[in-house]
């Protein structure tokens, strides 16, 4: 009995250890969005004699993707509480409607980035375009990634159940979505707010 409980302080906590491993890889995704908003702030008025984003922001469609996303962000809460509950049906349910919130937002952005392209606005326009469609949309991809994530962790919920593995997999995909949230309302604030005001 003592030679199996000093084997089990030898092993490390896999599963402490790899939401450890998603912190850090989120550490790098805040450098890596740091480095784009700078990059933007810097480039938002190098416009080449093309549009600039008072012309181009159509601010009531991006009130309301940032209502969807950021209501994503509050089902993907409920889904947490559910988990917490032990009701795998409501957590199911929860990430569903996350993940349909979400697969909103990015239909609404590529809306967005089309109309925009259509007006001549593309990303070898100006500068200040590069940098708006490398961040705005290096968000979007995470977004998109983040649906494809929640869709697999939704089909092992369903075939495992709440298990510790898919319950730390709940908590990172949670930890992900939260995160492009934040990152959301910086885009909102610096990009679109700023750039129409």
């Amino acid at each position: 009995m003592a030679q199996s409980h000093a084997e089990r302080h030898d092993h490390p906590d896999l599963e402490g250890m790899r939401t450890f491993g998603f912190w850090i890889y989120l550490m790098t995704d805040v450098m890596i969005f740091g480095t784009f908003f700078a990059a933007y702030i810097v480039l938002r008025g190098n416009t080449n004699g093309g549009p600039g984003p008072a012309e181009l922001f159509e601010l009531s469609g991006i009130i309301a993707s940032t209502f969807i996303l950021l209501t994503s962000s509050y089902t993907c809460g409920l889904a947490l509480l559910a988990m917490h509950k032990g009701n795998l049906r409501a957590l199911i349910g929860w990430l569903g409607i996350t993940a349909l919130l979400g697969a909103i937002f990015i239909g609404l952005e590529v809306s967005e980035f089309a109309h925009m392209v259509r007006e001549g606005a593309t990303m070898g326009t100006s500068a200040f375009l590069s940098a708006f469609y490398t961040l705005v949309g290096t968000h979007g991809l995470h977004v998109l990634i983040g649906l494809v994530w929640m869709m697999v962790v939704m089909f092992q919920l369903a075939k495992r159940g709440i298990t510790p593995v898919t319950k730390r997999k709940v908590n990172v995909i949670s930890l992900f979505w939260h995160f492009l949230d934040v990152v959301w309302i910086f885009v909102f604030t610096v990009v679109y707010l700023m750039g129409v005001s």
